[in-house]
């Protein structure tokens, strides 16, 4: 999906509540990130994480499911020692949802975080979720899964059977149970990089260290991360963008049907903020968002891209309806003065062969979108603050 979002909604724009920026949340200074009453000092913010609509899933079951989706609550507090962060993270779940092994459409509950990558300089945050060329993003992935046979992979033959095979009842399977549970290892966690769409890859060789956890309640799902301040994959200081995305298996969610917040700013206690940064990312938008209404109709935004949910379907470009709740005003205002400055590379598989989102000239992806470099900086302003409220009522 190219970076066109230049568009449209009929919803009641101009609600302030509708463009409030996420609030910069303090990754409290402590010893040791990973003492757990450390904690007890941390400074919990809500966030929103909101329906990721852009792309239609090809799943008629799911898309049922989630047809009209709301926004997610999530509570996020951080700590960090000088050396590593550590970010928890809770929200309402009503279900808990593990990862199973005996369907092909069993799905799992999860949370992933994502972290801006390291740069030779300084670059425009990514695009949320899977990165832009030149900007990488890492993303840490953590699924709820049971303990299931003995998948450890230390070759335990006896305890890698189901436990209805065993021949085994009574005492004799509540100690087959005992010991599977403690020879297994059903931590589903993985780290990934990326920079652009199709690009997310999994860092398979220990060079990204990381420990996930989730813990399920009646309350819901309390979620922590810890990782090292800096690697080969990030280095972060002073302010650090993080998004947070969370998937409801209820609901069939998995890959790109899940909830996700935009960037938000974490200031790490004790070191230089980055204003600019914490700037962009908690300030509310300028502009009008009526007239930058009247304005995205009037350059025809609404025909290529689905702006409410109740507007017919488009395939030419990304679905709108959320834009607002996981992309920045920087994100969007480039995506009209510079719609190829990110490409996502493949077509969407549900276009028609007339509609393409690219072209190749010279080797390079161009979009099909419009440049509208030539409007005045009124009225892209006005249209920025018009994307911006484009997101899903709150559950």
């Amino acid at each position: 999906m190219k970076k066109l979002l230049t568009t449209i909604l009929s919803l009641g724009v101009a609600a302030s509540a509708a463009l409030a920026a996420e609030p910069a949340i303090t990754a409290v200074k402590v010893a040791n990130v990973n003492d757990a009453a450390a904690w007890s000092k941390a400074k919990f913010q809500t966030i929103t994480l909101y329906p990721q609509t852009a792309i239609e899933f090809n799943d008629k079951k799911a898309n049922e499911l989630t047809a009209n989706a709301k926004a997610k609550k999530a509570e996020v507090a951080a700590l960090h020692d000088g050396k590593n962060i550590a970010l928890m993270v809770k929200w309402a779940d009503k279900t808990r949802d593990l990862q199973q092994c005996t369907s092909s459409d069993n799905y799992s509950d999860g949370f992933a975080v994502q972290f801006a990558g390291a740069t030779k300089k300084a670059q425009p945050l990514p695009y949320i979720g899977m990165g832009s060329n030149g900007r990488p993003v890492v993303v840490h992935l953590q699924k709820a899964t049971p303990k299931v046979y003995e998948p450890n992979g230390n070759k335990n033959v006896a305890y890698q059977i189901n436990r209805q095979q065993t021949g085994v009842f009574g005492k004799e399977l509540a100690d087959f149970d005992a010991k599977v549970a403690s020879l297994a290892n059903t931590d589903y966690e993985k780290v990934f990089v990326g920079e652009g769409f199709r690009t997310l890859t999994e860092i398979k060789d220990g060079s990204a260290k990381s420990n996930a956890t989730m813990t399920f309640s009646p309350a819901g799902w309390n979620a922590t991360l810890v990782r090292p301040l800096k690697d080969a994959y990030v280095n972060l200081n002073g302010t650090v963008p993080v998004s947070v995305a969370v998937w409801d298996g209820s609901k069939m969610g998995r890959n790109g049907l899940k909830n996700l917040s935009a960037w938000v700013a974490i200031n790490l206690e004790g070191q230089k903020a980055n204003a600019a940064m914490v700037s962009e990312l908690t300030t509310d938008p300028k502009g009008d968002a009526a007239k930058g209404k009247e304005a995205a109709m009037m350059n025809g935004c609404n025909g290529c891209h689905q702006v409410e949910a109740t507007d017919p379907k488009s395939f030419m470009g990304p679905a709108l309806t959320n834009v607002g709740g996981y992309s920045t005003a920087a994100y969007l205002r480039e995506s009209i003065l510079n719609p190829s400055a990110v490409v996502v590379p493949g077509y969407n598989r549900n276009a028609h062969a007339n509609t393409p989102w690219y072209n190749i000239e010279n080797g390079k992806r161009v979009s099909t979108m419009t440049d509208y470099s030539f409007l005045d900086k009124e009225t892209v302003d006005n249209i920025v603050a018009y994307l911006k409220s484009l997101k899903a009522e709150v559950e």
